[in-house]
């Protein structure tokens, strides 16, 4: 699949420098940049569907806890 990504001339001069300064090209650098900003939004989701759980229940449990009941003691 080709996507096109239009940049003015600055911005992709800088990208294309960062790129090739972690050893990658601009469109490898651009596809890695995606999945990281999607990883960082489901990430945040759990995090807020987490947090909202623990305030209706907030329980907590110690290591030793979760060690004793998943049998690991």
């Amino acid at each position: 699949m080709t996507i096109t990504l239009r940049l003015n001339n600055h911005d992709a001069r800088v990208l294309k420098k960062y790129a090739a300064h972690r050893g990658m090209t601009l469109s490898d650098y651009a596809a890695l940049s995606m999945r990281e900003q999607m990883e960082d939004e489901i990430d945040r989701k759990a995090y807020q569907d987490a947090m909202a759980e623990f305030k209706k229940n907030p329980v907590t449990y110690t290591l030793s806890d979760v060690e004793k009941e998943l049998g690991l003691l």
